[in-house]
């Protein structure tokens, strides 16, 4: 059931309206009741992965709590959960390789992906992860631990949630607040703007002319990509507020997962900004154990012999990172394109943490005033060029399509493509152009006043009922006049 449909509205509507009805002692077991319906609603055969992660996961944090082999059940665990998602995401990657690989004919499966998979099983992991760490108590009503598994506003796309943060709202015992209903519809209405304005009316586009790449190059790859950025960004953030606010409106205060990321003044800010609960997990379960574990002391102390103290400190963490984004990549989806995307990514991470002396010593010696606006706006730029980089690497067909666009980016710079029937053809008209221009200054200009600190939707909750809801009425009437509902329809992170 796409967010982005009648049905998924008409289904919140019952789903809030019910909530708030039944008795409240009950709130909790209606939620999980939804919860499993929406996921049903995309196919029964796909229950039965959610159900596995569910009942593995709590028994595993039960049964930690039980056993003096604490470390072997959650690992029995990770590996299970990890089991399941490497199957069914990546055995046909797997085997396609080892036959080019060792010239043998494995054949391949017939597996379906179910929506969601990379995000509710990295969160079952973390839960686990933090019961063995003895962050809190395991959660002993198994009916409850799944809820807090399957809450369909955030199953299909994430945010990625945290037992200790969520599990006390979901629950909680909620009355009714016509002000959190406001606000969760405001900021639903927000996200629809972005997919429906911006994302959707670009996907044809960017869909255009990645898939045909070898037609297109010069200043035509560089619209791609741009698109692609803007299209992605927009459609992504956009369906964490639809997530976010649908939580809202049942007393659940969602992680937030976007930071106005295209402000971002290095790539290690940018991943701050930009999937923030997917950064953190990494950080929490991947980075830190691996930084600190016995292998990489060792090795600590074997650089700093070599290479000298200040490197051989830095050097761990490069390599912590460059496999972090090796993780991510592989996240992503099976495919060496993201490989290579996640890779990009930990390399200029690890490059700049080892040069940041350097970085230094030349600022100081050209004397570059590094809080002047200037400079901040080059680090932008620079940042932003870096992304776009990066995402030859995530739209791409595969890794000669990324490497093939980026090499004719330069080759062919004309602006003729601009003049004739081209833009027509890749679905890009002039009430196209305005239509994106106009979206792109209404998130420019809300990001710019959250940047300097402005909480919008607090100013706007202080303003009078009747400028708030001309606000929402101007919000609501351009979905239909300049939204597209596009090919694509549902949201592109659904799809991990």
């Amino acid at each position: 059931m796409s967010f982005v449909s009648t049905n998924f509205l008409v289904f919140l509507l019952i789903a809030v309206t019910g909530y708030y009805l039944i008795p409240k002692k009950c709130q909790w077991i209606w939620l999980l009741l939804f919860s499993y319906v929406f996921y049903l609603s995309a196919g029964v055969q796909i229950l039965g992965y959610l159900l596995f992660a569910t009942l593995v996961t709590y028994g595993a944090g039960v049964w930690i709590e039980k056993t003096d082999k604490k470390k072997l059940v959650m690992l029995a665990a990770v590996l299970l959960d990890f089991g399941m998602l490497a199957y069914v995401k990546y055995f046909n990657f797997a085997v396609d390789n080892l036959n080019a690989l060792l010239g043998i004919q494995i054949a391949e499966r017939n597996l379906l992906l179910p929506l969601g998979i990379s995000f509710y099983t990295f969160q079952s992991i973390g839960y686990v992860i933090d019961v063995y760490r003895g962050k809190f108590a395991a959660e002993k009503n198994p009916f409850r631990f799944a809820l807090f598994v399957s809450f369909f506003p955030q199953l299909l796309q994430g945010p990625i949630g945290r037992f200790d943060r969520l599990a006390g709202q979901l629950y909680a015992e909620h009355t009714f607040s016509f002000q959190r209903i406001e606000r969760g519809l405001q900021r639903m209405l927000w996200g629809f703007f972005k997919k429906m304005i911006l994302a959707d009316r670009l996907a044809v586009t960017v869909e255009i002319l990645f898939r045909n790449y070898t037609m297109f190059s010069g200043l035509l790859n560089v619209m791609a990509v741009l698109c692609y950025s803007i299209q992605l960004y927009a459609d992504f953030s956009g369906g964490m507020d639809v997530v976010i606010g649908a939580a809202e409106m049942f007393g659940v205060q969602m992680d937030e997962n976007f930071k106005r990321p295209y402000f971002a003044r290095s790539i290690s800010e940018f991943w701050h900004r930009w999937h923030i609960t997917l950064g953190t997990w990494m950080k929490d379960y991947i980075f830190y154990p691996l930084s600190l574990s016995r292998g990489m002391k060792k090795f600590e102390k074997f650089a700093k012999k070599k290479v000298g103290k200040k490197v051989g400190r830095i050097l761990p963490v490069c390599i912590a990172n460059i496999v972090i984004f090796l993780v991510v990549g592989i996240w992503h989806g099976p495919a060496w394109k993201y490989i290579c995307y996640g890779l990009f990514n930990g390399i200029i991470i690890a490059f700049s943490n080892l040069m940041a002396p350097v970085y230094k010593k030349g600022l100081n010696a050209f004397h570059i005033p590094v809080q002047s606006w200037w400079w901040k706006g080059f680090q932008m730029l620079r940042t932003f060029v870096l992304v776009n980089i990066s995402w030859f690497f995530d739209m791409g067909t595969d890794v000669k399509a990324a490497f093939t666009m980026m090499r004719t980016t330069f080759q062919n710079v004309s602006l003729q493509p601009f003049r004739d029937v081209t833009m027509q053809n890749i679905g890009f008209s002039g009430e196209d152009f305005f239509v994106v221009l106009f979206g792109c200054l209404v998130v420019l200009t809300v990001s710019i006043l959250q940047e300097r600190g402005v909480k919008i939707r607090e100013a706007l909750s202080e303003r009078n009922w009747f400028l708030r809801w001309v606000a929402y009425g101007l919000l609501l009437l351009a979905l239909p006049l300049l939204g597209e509902t596009g090919p694509i329809g549902g949201f592109i992170y659904a799809q991990f």
